[in-house]
């Protein structure tokens, strides 16, 4: 991200970082559950349905028809979404910050898709992974600050023909206060903390990031300790 600057940059490698200690270490057994059909708790029970909720939501503003399209999960976790979007014709590409749970998404990757994902633990805004006719980050921009967000958007955009689908976590009370609580526990009980976003200053910086672009469909999801707000950009 250095062509936004070397604050966007620091800033993302250091979360970046915390985020693949997380879910490699300390929350690995909870996300391999959750992304699965496991018995889980009913706070955690209500995380899934809302992701299920969000994922659902995100593929329904791709084509129906993804037959010969690329495109990029771009923080794929365990892959469930990128394995709908192969079942609709399309080739994918999934990366994810934890290499363990790209391990865990390839040795659950069903036989009717798997020449159609190819899934890569790594950094998402690699160019290196080629361009994409769309792109979905699901719940991973939660964990950032505005502007490293539209700094983010801004690169993928140089790689997305068509649409960039992406959910950040939104300034609601109820997000702001369990953030605020969060900074009592003791640092090695933490999650990276998930970072609530103005949506008017969100898009404030996502027009000065990405003039070409223009904001398209944008839903909120709230079930039960889910809360994420999806926003879609249209490109081309």
């Amino acid at each position: 991200m250095n062509a936004h600057g070397p604050r966007q940059a620091a800033g993302w490698e250091a979360k970046r970082a915390k985020l693949e200690t997380y879910f490699d270490s300390t929350a690995l057994g909870a996300w391999a559950a959750m992304t699965s059909d496991a018995p889980v708790s009913k706070i955690r029970a209500t995380v899934r349905a809302g992701r299920t909720e969000m994922r659902d939501t995100l593929l329904s503003w791709l084509p129906q028809d993804l037959t010969g399209r690329r495109i990029l999960d771009a923080g794929c976790g365990t892959g469930m979404l990128a394995i709908e979007a192969a079942r609709r014709g399309a080739h994918v590409v999934g990366i994810d910050v934890s290499p363990q749970l790209i391990q865990i998404g390839r040795e659950r990757l069903p036989d009717d898709v798997k020449g159609n994902i190819s899934l890569h633990a790594g950094d998402m805004l690699d160019a290196g992974f080629g361009d994409f006719d769309h792109i979905v980050s699901m719940d991973v921009l939660i964990h950032y600050e505005s502007d490293q967000i539209a700094a983010a958007i801004a690169r993928l955009a140089e790689r997305a023909r068509n649409s960039m689908l992406f959910t950040f976590a939104p300034g609601t009370p109820l997000l702001r206060t369990a953030r605020a609580i969060g900074q009592f526990f003791p640092k090695n009980d933490r999650s990276p903390s998930i970072v609530p976003v103005a949506h008017d200053l969100l898009k404030a910086r996502l027009s000065r990031s990405v003039p070409h672009a223009r904001l398209g469909r944008d839903q909120r999801v709230s079930r039960g300790f889910y809360t994420s707000h999806a926003q879609e950009v249209l490109l081309g």
